[in-house]
C-alpha cells in the first residue's frame, strides 16, 4: 500500500483514483502512462486490475505452431518472413505435409494449433478449406486457431466471396478461433507507410467483428516500436477496446515488440516492453 500511497505523489495520482475506482482510462490517460518513467508504479496499477478480474488465477495453453507457406504477394517493411514464389528459400507445404507435420509435433498435452501464412498469389480457397477440415478429422480433439484476418480478406477476395461466406465455410470445415495477426497499428499513416498493400486498420476490426458475430473467438495484436507514435498506440487500444465492447470476442491482448534484423528497416533499435 505504501507504494499505492506514493503515487498519489506523482503525476500518476489521478489515474490511479480512476483504477481503484475502476473508472476507464481514456486517450490523455494513455499518453501519460507511455510517457511517464515510473514502469513499477504503472505495473502496480496494471496489477490492481489483474487481481480484480482475474484473483490468482493464470491461464496458458499448449499449442503447437504451422505456417503452411511464406510465399507472400505483400511486402510489408517490417517483415522478414516473406519471400516470392521463386526466391530462395520459398516454401509452400502441401495438405499432405501439413497433415504429417501435425502428427510430429502434437502431443497428448497439447490443446491448440496455431496456423499462419503469407498471402500466396496461387492458391485457391479449397486448400484452405481442405488444410483444416483434413486437420480436424485426424485431431478432433484439437482446436485449430488458424488464419489472420488479413489471410481471411486475402481468401474472401482471391474467392470472390464475402468475409461472411469465407469465414462460415472455414467454420464449418472445422476452424474454432482467429489469431490476432495483422493487426499491426491501425494508424492510417503508419500503415502507408509500412505495409500499403494489407488491407486497412477498420478493415481488420470487421473482418473480427465478422468472426465474433459467427461465435468464433480471436486473438488481438499490436506491433510496436517502429514508426508509431504514443497516440497510434493508444488509438489502436482504444479500437480495441470498442470492439470487445460491442462483441466480446477478443481472448487475449498480445503486444509484440518489433524485431528489426532482416528487415527493410533493419537500422531501428530493438524494442523492449519497458
Amino acid at each position: 500500500m505504501q507504494l499505492l500511497k506514493n503515487i498519489l505523489n506523482t503525476d500518476l495520482g489521478n489515474i490511479q483514483e480512476k483504477v481503484i475506482d475502476d473508472h476507464r482510462l481514456d486517450s490523455e490517460d494513455g499518453i501519460r502512462l507511455f510517457e511517464s518513467p515510473d514502469i513499477l508504479a504503472i505495473g502496480n496499477l496494471a496489477n490492481l486490475v489483474r487481481e480484480r478480474i482475474n484473483k490468482n488465477r493464470a491461464y496458458y495453453i499448449i499449442n503447437r505452431h504451422i505456417n503452411y507457406t511464406n510465399i507472400c504477394k505483400n511486402r510489408c517493411k517490417f517483415c522478414a518472413f516473406s519471400r516470392d514464389n521463386d526466391e530462395e528459400g520459398a516454401y509452400q507445404m502441401s495438405i499432405k505435409e501439413i497433415l504429417d507435420k501435425a502428427s510430429q509435433i502434437i502431443h497428448e498435452k497439447a490443446t491448440e494449433l496455431h496456423i499462419v501464412g503469407g498471402l500466396h498469389p496461387e492458391l485457391g480457397l479449397d486448400y484452405y478449406v481442405e488444410m483444416i477440415g483434413s486437420i480436424h478429422e485426424r485431431f478432433p480433439h484439437v482446436h485449430i486457431q488458424a488464419f489472420t484476418a488479413v489471410e481471411i480478406a486475402h481468401f474472401a477476395d482471391i474467392s470472390g466471396m464475402s468475409i461472411y461466406e469465407t469465414l462460415k465455410k472455414l467454420k464449418d470445415a472445422g476452424l474454432g478461433s482467429l489469431p490476432g495477426g495483422g493487426a499491426e497499428v491501425f494508424s492510417t499513416d503508419v500503415r502507408k507507410e509500412l505495409c500499403p498493400e494489407k488491407l486497412s486498420g477498420e478493415e481488420w476490426l470487421n473482418t473480427m467483428r465478422t468472426a465474433h458475430n459467427l461465435g468464433m473467438r480471436s486473438n488481438a495484436t499490436m506491433l510496436y516500436g517502429h514508426i508509431e507514435s504514443h497516440k497510434d498506440r493508444i488509438n489502436h487500444l482504444l479500437k480495441l477496446r470498442e470492439l470487445q465492447d460491442e462483441t466480446g470476442g477478443f481472448m487475449s491482448f498480445i503486444p509484440l515488440a518489433f524485431h528489426p534484423k532482416n528487415t527493410d528497416l533493419k537500422d531501428f533499435s530493438s524494442t523492449a516492453g519497458m
